[in-house]
């Protein structure tokens, strides 16, 4: 038995879906996993060593199983992906129609007449991405007040897959507005393994902000001390929470050494945080914009959490049950040592002599473990 894993032949065994990747993003796929495999190397070697012939060539009977089912998961990712992409073209026609009527592009049948004397700014559906993305919890917590008079302008979000490198693109379309010159934003997620889904790093776009109108910072005005010879007030710019933090994604550093644990661990947290938000606007705002409009998507999550709490408290409610019968059963022990004890005691009182000495205790029942 080999006592180090042999890395030569590493990317050949990597699953066909890895495979499809770049050859400097499969190269950068091996060094990632190289550091993890030499590590279990060790384990790996102690426990086939540890193993009996026979049952050694049982498991290696069973990593073939496991290989074909790795090709075979590598075809579904595949042809996953194929339908994803026919449904999207799919999709398409429709996406279009909702931009022309939530734009007023179009007005929809029954008030074309009407439309033709109202106002301008009745047209279309006024802050229907605003109010869409303020309705999903996740995102509400990015959008401050700040934001929404910025984000009234947003006309409409689209989504698509790339395939070099792999990962997928948001593109977010603006009106022309008083905030900044971009028509459009656009956020970048590039993934080592999409359908893991592993994030390698994330791209976002350069805002082009007006003067006196970035939202990302705040301007403080200190005014100087007294006997100052500046009399100007003291100006200093400070990062503040703006939705739009989300064009500036966290980068990981070149060198991993830049950086200690603790560093790593909060730009791990703040990776998950960002991709946990474009991933929400691609599978959820995107698809289901009109039913976050109007509030339904919000209550259907609302509804999916209370199914799952009810699931959790029935279960609590099993345990209890258990515990309660237990209960029931310990009481009614203790009744009929109750009753063996009177009919003792009415004995010992008509001359019989009971055993000495002789303690009936009652070991106490150990807590049952509930799971979790």
């Amino acid at each position: 038995m080999k006592e180090h894993l042999d890395m030569s032949d590493l990317t050949a065994s990597l699953p066909a879906a890895a495979a499809a990747l770049s050859a400097e993003d499969r190269a950068g796929l091996v060094n990632a996993l190289k550091d993890k495999l030499q590590n279990l190397a060790g384990q790996h070697s102690d426990v086939l060593e540890n193993l009996s012939p026979a049952v050694r060539k049982r498991v290696d009977v069973l990593r073939d199983i496991q290989s074909e089912h790795d090709e075979l998961e590598a075809k579904f990712f595949e042809e996953r992906a194929a339908l994803e992409r026919k449904y999207q073209k799919l999709y398409a026609p429709l996406y279009a129609k909702r931009y022309d009527i939530v734009n007023g592009v179009v007005e929809v049948d029954g008030l074309k007449d009407e439309a033709a004397t109202d106002n301008a700014e009745d047209k279309g559906v006024p802050d229907f991405w605003l109010t869409a993305m303020k309705t999903n919890e996740i995102l509400a917590e990015e959008i401050s007040e700040r934001d929404e008079d910025a984000l009234k302008y947003l006309k409409d979000i689209k989504w698509c897959r790339i395939d070099d490198p792999k990962g997928f693109k948001l593109e977010f379309f603006f009106d022309t507005n008083p905030y900044f010159k971009n028509s459009v934003l656009t956020k970048t997620y590039h993934m080592i393994d999409e359908d893991d889904p592993i994030l390698e790093k994330a791209l976002g776009t350069d805002i082009e902000w007006l003067p006196g109108k970035c939202l990302t910072q705040k301007i403080l005005k200190k005014k100087p001390k007294k006997g100052s010879k500046n009399a100007k007030p003291i100006t200093k710019t400070e990062k503040c929470e703006s939705f739009f933090n989300f064009f500036s994604p966290p980068q990981v550093p070149d060198d991993e050494d830049d950086i200690d644990e603790e560093e790593a661990e909060e730009l791990q947290n703040q990776m998950e945080q960002d991709y946990d938000i474009g991933s929400t606007i691609r599978d959820k705002i995107i698809p289901h914009a009109v039913s976050w409009f109007t509030g339904e998507a919000a209550q259907e999550d609302e509804f999916d959490g209370i199914e799952e709490d009810d699931d959790e408290d029935d279960d609590d409610e099993d345990d209890d049950d258990d515990e309660i019968d237990d209960d029931d059963e310990d009481e009614d022990d203790e009744d009929d040592e109750d009753e063996e004890e009177s009919k003792s005691k009415r004995k010992t009182k008509k001359g019989s002599v009971p055993n000495a000495g002789v303690t009936g205790e009652q070991t106490e029942r150990p807590p049952e473990c509930k799971q979790q």
